[in-house]
């Protein structure tokens, strides 16, 4: 039961290691289905690349593709954040609108002349209503 404190540190490093690689390994096949640009066969390439010859795939996907990981990875988070604001945006909008908003609106409407001024009143009524 001798296990001196180097091999604890050792085993930890491996332990260590090992984690990180399997989390290169999910990042680079969540590129690899990430990226537009890539068609199907190729995709489905580098996924039989990166899991029949693992290390020799990741390795290589990252000296071809890698350089481009980092601008996918934000592209992906600056959709997805968009989408989020615009969500937020229209859900909050429906209650936010004021009757003085929407009245000024279609006052601006009937200036223009896009609204008649029957138009107007029948949605000023269902404004105020």
């Amino acid at each position: 039961m001798n296990y001196p404190l180097l091999d604890t540190f050792l085993t930890m490093l491996w332990f260590f290691l090992w984690v990180m690689w399997f989390f290169l390994l999910f990042r680079v096949v969540i590129d690899v289905f990430r990226d537009d640009a890539l068609s199907g066969w190729g995709k489905a390439g580098w996924l039989i690349f990166v899991l029949v010859l693992p290390y020799l795939g990741v390795l290589v996907y990252l000296i071809a593709r890698g350089s481009q990981m980092g601008a996918r990875a934000a592209a992906a988070a600056q959709q997805q954040q968009n989408s989020v604001d615009e969500y937020i945006r229209q859900t909050a909008g429906n209650g936010s609108v004021s009757h003085a908003d929407e009245l000024a609106k279609l006052s601006d409407l009937r200036t223009k002349g896009v609204l008649s001024e029957e138009e107007f009143q029948q949605a000023k009524t269902k404004i105020l209503v």
